[in-house]
């Protein structure tokens, strides 16, 4: 059966995410559950990179049961507080230069300190409100941060500061590179204490990866990160999020909007990447790299045709891709296409396929997307 084709304009409207903020709000509560305890640490929920792709603005209202909101720099700062966060924010990236400092009029700021010299600057350009300030410990990850001998430096000017009140607060900040491994935090938590042994100030180590698979560990952090288990994909290798117990709370779909019988030994799409090896029935659906999905998934990645489970067939094209429809016998144009976010067929499953992560995916999605929000059940 042939269909008519639909224009350039309806197709990219036919591509939409679904973004559940009872998910966020559920994955959330799971969180609060792992960190039990008599004194369980507080919670930066990471809401970086437009909170993974689900839209800053979108996502607050699933966030309630959170301590404070993590950030990358001062523009996601003031998203936070436009869609009505009022609670603190640490900003992870910190000052950029000293020009950064005088903007700063945010009585519960929160700064990564990730060399010396940007403690000079607050010292210098002391804003309004005295910020806290985290300093970072370099780590295993090796990106930025200060060594063991810069950093015991870095605390003393701090906690001068602290004292003459040109900020609130000294705390210690780390990031494991490894913590998605069983024994991958063990030796950089321990230089990590050694530095900081004798030093006051609460401690923040873990993110989504250490609170999954390092409980013990992360019960003695003073605040935690978690990120990419708020929104119910799992960090952890061969293990989706569902099966953790959470929620995916981005859904990707689409629809079919063409439907042919291939003959058998006919090539599909560019270069012939996909050659029938029977008669097949092959559904075209509105998505494609254009709209973020994953132009590196081929052949076999799953997806679902009105929540029955089939395959991709060759290369993802701009605003297109090809698939199966031999399992979907009475398959008719219109019929929705989920591209990932069930517990059926979670993210982490296309990105594998893709040669990808997760967070990758959400984040590289178009911006021009229709997004529809399921707020809060009440």
């Amino acid at each position: 059966m042939n269909s008519p084709p639909h224009s350039e304009t309806s197709k990219s409207r036919l591509t939409r995410v679904q973004v559940d903020l009872n998910a966020v709000a559920h994955n959330a509560a799971c969180l609060r559950t792992v960190l039990r305890g008599n004194h369980p640490p507080r919670i930066w929920a990471t809401v970086k990179g437009d909170a993974y792709g689900h839209g800053i603005a979108n996502v607050i209202a699933g966030l309630a049961q959170v301590d404070g909101l993590a950030v990358s720099n001062d523009a996601e700062r003031q998203a936070c507080r436009r869609a009505g966060w009022r609670g603190p924010i640490l900003m992870l990236n910190g000052l950029a230069s000293i020009d950064d400092v005088q903007p700063l009029h945010d009585p519960e700021l929160h700064l990564v300190i990730h060399h010396p010299s940007q403690l000079s600057w607050l010292r210098t350009h002391s804003p309004d409100h005295p910020p806290s300030v985290w300093l970072r410990y370099v780590g295993d990850l090796n990106y930025t941060g200060m060594n063991t001998c810069t950093y015991r430096q870095a605390y003393e000017i701090a906690e001068a500061m602290r004292r003459a009140g040109q900020i609130r607060m000294v705390g210690h900040f780390n990031h494991y590179a490894q913590s998605d491994s069983v024994d991958g935090i063990r030796r950089a938590s321990q230089q990590f204490m050694k530095t900081i042994r004798g030093l006051s100030g609460p401690v923040s180590t873990s993110n989504s990866a250490a609170l999954l698979l390092h409980q013990e560990h992360s019960a003695t952090n003073d605040w935690v990160r978690p990120g990419l288990m708020l929104y119910g994909a799992s960090p952890l290798a061969h293990r989706a999020g569902p099966q953790l117990g959470l929620r995916p709370a981005l859904l990707l779909q689409s629809e079919l909007i063409s439907i042919q019988t291939l003959p058998g030994n006919t090539s599909l799409g560019y270069g012939g990447a996909f050659v029938t090896p029977r008669a097949m029935p092959i559904g075209i659906v509105a998505c494609g790299y254009v709209h973020g999905y994953p132009r590196q998934a081929g052949t076999g990645t799953p997806v679902l045709v009105n929540g029955i489970r089939t395959t991709l067939c060759g290369h993802v094209c701009m605003d297109l891709m090809a698939v199966d429809l031999t399992p979907i016998p009475h398959a008719e144009p219109g019929m929705p296409v989920t591209l990932w976010g069930t517990a059926e067929l979670p993210a982490e499953e296309i990105a594998r396929h893709a040669g990808t992560i997760a967070a990758a995916l959400f984040t590289g999605l178009s911006a021009n997307l229709p997004i529809h929000v399921i707020p809060i059940a009440t």
